[in-house]
């Protein structure tokens, strides 16, 4: 691996549902790589009791969610100083960090359920939480900006993600929250 890729530290804290955390690694770093964001991610993936814990204690929402993203040192990147919390200025910003980006957190459960509401398989929901994820990581933020992080989003999913998904159906987009 290039020194100028995304290192990617993935620990499955599942044993559920078989993931495929190659096709996971191959997505964040094209992505990361076409925003030119290096350095280190950490993508957890869990069930449901972990994501309920953390959403608990970190966003005050007492149930599971699909995905949590913390910001590292080098997550945030230098748009979101300059324009404040939840602002992202620019698809790269932290474009020479070599540190920290941040951790992923996603529940693999909660996937699965997502996955069978909106017909896709569960590999495909994992590529677009993990994606999701990142681009959190980097400082965007869908509830509060103009749409950015959405724009942003769908974007990358065009370009990394297969026009159609293993179930043979469309790719879809991303459901209500």
């Amino acid at each position: 691996m290039p020194a100028s890729d995304l290192r990617i530290v993935l620990v499955n804290r599942q044993r559920r549902r078989r993931v495929r955390p190659a096709r996971l690694r191959r997505i964040l770093r094209r992505a990361a790589r076409s925003m030119r964001v290096y350095g280190e991610l950490a993508l957890v993936l869990g069930g449901d009791r972990r994501l309920r814990a953390l959403n608990a204690r970190y966003r005050g929402q007492d149930r599971p969610t699909d995905v949590l993203s913390f910001p590292g040192p080098c997550g945030e990147g230098p748009a979101r100083r300059e324009r404040g919390p939840s602002r992202a200025a620019h698809p790269a910003p932290c474009a020479r960090c070599r540190g920290g980006l941040g951790d992923i957190v996603i529940s693999v459960e909660t996937a699965e359920r997502n996955a069978r509401a909106l017909g896709r398989s569960l590999a495909r929901e994992l590529d677009i939480l993990a994606l999701h994820g990142l681009l959190h990581v980097l400082g965007y933020d869908h509830e509060s900006d103009d749409g950015t992080m959405d724009r942003l989003e769908g974007r990358l999913r065009r370009r990394f993600l297969p026009a159609r998904d293993e179930r043979g159906g469309a790719a879809g987009r991303r459901g209500p929250r």
